[in-house]
């Protein structure tokens, strides 16, 4: 099925292209935004239940979730749901392409509450790598973190982005987690590596696949978890 597009906005910076379109789908009531990065398609706002569910899923593994750092932006559907939390507090999100972050404060992208969330202090954004933002926190800052930086660490968008999935990192994140806090980090495929690498750094870790149905198909992601208490 060819689609029409309009261009809505468009980003550059020394990791490529960032441009956000309006997909035009005769089978939808409503046009379709759709990210790409550097030419590959990353999301759209016809298909959100990956990134809700992704949300839904990791605020699961916590009793009391009230300090909670994201990593990835996106179109904002993860924060979204982190906020509709009645027991999160305060939300910290790390975003390394600023055209997103002014995308979402302008409400090209996002939810109208979101923004609200930005002015009563709930929500924080903040413009950088998501490794900055783990090694200017203090210890036990957080309840839970959130990673959906990239694809996983199989398929790769930006190589860069290989080391949130190593050790080192995740050591970093296992500083800034509270007593019965959980990191959780998004892939698109089981990992046996990241699985590892979450073991070694915390006293447990565990996958879940995380089902979704796209274009009519059955399909599943992964949430690769990992917690500071002992099962």
């Amino acid at each position: 099925m060819t689609f029409e597009y309009d261009e809505l906005a468009r980003s550059a910076s020394e990791r490529g292209e960032v441009v956000l379109r309006r997909r035009h789908d005769p089978a939808l009531a409503d046009p379709v935004l759709e990210l790409r990065v550097n030419g590959v398609f990353v999301m759209d706002t016809a298909e959100t239940s990956t990134e809700v569910e992704l949300a839904r899923a990791a605020l699961a593994q916590v009793g009391s979730p009230r300090r909670v750092l994201v990593g990835g932006l996106g179109l904002g559907f993860t924060t979204h749901a982190v906020l509709a939390d009645e027991r999160v507090e305060r939300v910290v999100v790390a975003e390394l392409e600023e055209a997103l972050v002014g995308w979402f404060r302008d409400g090209t992208v996002g939810h109208p509450a979101d923004r609200a969330a930005l002015v009563d202090g709930r929500l924080d954004l903040w413009t950088g790598a998501v490794q900055e933002a783990v090694a200017q926190a203090g210890d036990s800052s957080y309840d839970l973190v959130l990673l959906d930086v990239d694809n996983g660490p199989d398929f790769l968008v930006h190589e860069g982005n290989a080391g949130i999935y190593a050790t080192p990192f995740l050591a970093g994140v296992r500083r800034v987690l509270a007593p019965g806090g959980v990191v959780a980090v998004w892939s698109a495929s089981p990992s046996a590596a990241l699985e590892e690498a979450l073991a070694q750094v915390c006293a447990t870790a565990w996958t879940v696949p995380l089902p979704v149905r796209l274009q009519g198909r059955e399909e599943a992601y992964w949430l690769h978890l990992g917690g500071t208490q002992s099962a």
